[in-house]
């Protein structure tokens, strides 16, 4: 769990769950304690009841008719022995009369020794006996109130006529039902706990996602504009400040080490355009060099020579002059920018018009050529610059393979969507030496090489989005000319 967000949900909600569960707690005590009061005082009317029931039994053996001041006497016995419990004995038939007959509270915490009976009670008094009497079976029944509850119990009496009704009765403590207003506080408090904790954490949540995504869109606007790194405005947020004092303090830094990189840079390439100058500037001197010299020993020699040998040195000359030509149109090809014309070609003809153009050379060196052609049938790209890319590598290639050596142009598209075509010959390879250089101008093993085929090959494949590499393979050389496909 590495988000903030769900940190602080987890948190509440745990926290809720631990306010729920301490209020099903209270809730279950609550009632348990109300619950065991009541329990108690059922048992205590009941266990009375019946106590009243038995003596009686005993003490009113062979009596025609109940004395009151028997019954009396009875109840005063028994509930003295059963705190805050009151009862007494009602006879049915009573005509007018309650049939109320005797009533004793024996520990009534009052002034004097109580002898009414409760006038709110009688109702349900009176009714509780008459379905004990009628029935002959102990009744006990619970009306609960908002404070407190009120247990009332009665069983039969073993009178010859069957109308003696003994009845008990209690109150719960008012206590525990009087705890449910402070339970129902301490359940608002509870809940006005969790909301309160989880608005706070919700403002929490609020705020420092707001400022994260203050950050967030500062720096995605920076990274669009493709500017400098922008300074983080502070948040107000302790925390989050600090990465943005330590973010604003990376950026002066590494704003200082662009400027020195961009200067680094700047200088580099001025010390690479030196010196790929400087090698040009030589490459060429030697290539202009070599054919002068040539023409001006052979223009020496046919001065000297008789005139039917002056011919020779003539047609030796042009052929220096036409070397000369072609080395100042590649310079030419070279350093001026190529313009492409992209157009669709049917791939595999315009594969075997290269193979063709070389056929006669290869012919002469005694090589063999084969085209592999997989797909696709068709692409687009200028067919005169990669033309003369593809002719430069095929005409390296035929130079370096063996007599009966073999030379194979084939083209394929690969899983990036670039088309790779490869020009492979079993010769000897290109020394180590030279494989670091190998595209610059000038860079050739051959002594009657201008060393510029290679550069103007990758030139062609940097102006239509690719690439030229060299493969070393086991025995031969492979050149990769690499270029985005597209159809239309």
């Amino acid at each position: 769990m590495k988000s903030l967000r769900s940190q602080l949900v987890f948190f509440w909600v745990l926290l809720f769950s631990v306010c729920a569960a301490l209020a099903v707690v209270m809730l279950t005590l609550y009632r348990a304690s109300a619950g065991a009061q009541v329990a108690a005082g059922r048992a205590a009317t009941e266990q009375s009841c019946q106590a009243i029931a038995a003596r009686y039994a005993k003490a009113a053996t062979g009596a025609a008719e109940p004395k009151v001041d028997l019954l009396q006497v009875l109840l005063q016995l028994v509930l003295i022995e059963a705190p805050h419990v009151e009862g007494g004995v009602w006879q049915a038939g009573a005509g007018t009369n309650s049939g109320l007959l005797a009533y004793a509270y024996p520990t009534y915490e009052g002034s004097s020794v109580k002898r009414d009976v409760p006038a709110a009670e009688q109702p349900l008094i009176v009714e509780l006996s008459q379905l004990a009497a009628r029935t002959q079976a102990p009744q006990t029944d619970v009306v609960r109130g908002s404070r407190e509850a009120l247990i009332v119990s009665a069983c039969p009496l073993a009178s010859p006529a069957g109308n003696l009704v003994a009845w008990t009765m209690t109150r719960t403590n008012g206590g525990a039902l009087a705890a449910q207003g402070s339970l129902r506080v301490g359940l608002g408090v509870l809940l006005a706990a969790v909301l309160a904790s989880g608005l706070w954490l919700g403002l929490i949540l609020f705020r420092g996602l707001r400022q994260v995504q203050r950050l967030e869109t500062r720096l995605a606007e920076a990274d669009v504009s493709g500017g400098a790194m922008p300074e983080l405005p502070r948040t107000g947020v302790r925390e989050l400040d600090r990465i943005v004092d330590g973010f604003n303090h990376y950026r002066l830094r590494f704003d200082e080490a662009r400027v020195h990189l961009r200067e680094a840079a700047q200088q580099r390439n001025r010390d690479q355009r030196l010196a790929a100058l400087g090698r040009m500037t030589g490459g060429i001197a030697h290539e202009i060099r070599n054919p002068i010299a040539t023409m001006r020993l052979k223009a020496e020699n046919a001065l000297a020579a008789a005139p039917e040998k002056q011919g020779d040195a003539l047609r030796v000359i042009v052929g220096q002059i036409d070397r000369l030509d072609g080395l100042v149109q590649s310079l030419l090809a070279l350093v001026q920018p190529v313009t492409l014309a992209p157009a669709k070609v049917d791939l595999h003809s315009w594969l075997a018009e290269r193979l063709a153009t070389i056929g006669d050379k290869a012919l002469a060196a005694g090589v063999h050529t084969a085209l592999q052609h997989t797909d696709p049938a068709q692409a687009v790209f200028d067919p005169v610059h990669l033309a003369r890319a593809v002719d430069n590598l095929l005409d390296n290639a035929v130079r370096h393979a063996p007599r009966d050596g073999h030379v194979t142009l084939s083209a394929s598209t690969n899983d990036a969507q670039m088309l790779c075509i490869r020009v492979d010959d079993d010769g000897s390879g290109v020394p180590e030496a030279l494989q670091s250089s190998l595209f610059e101008p000038f860079a050739t093993g051959r002594a009657d090489g201008t060393g510029l085929g290679l550069a103007l090959a990758r030139e062609v494949a940097l102006a239509h989005g690719g690439d030229l590499r060299h493969v070393a393979l086991e025995s031969g050389t492979r050149f990769e000319l690499e270029l985005p496909w597209r159809t239309s």
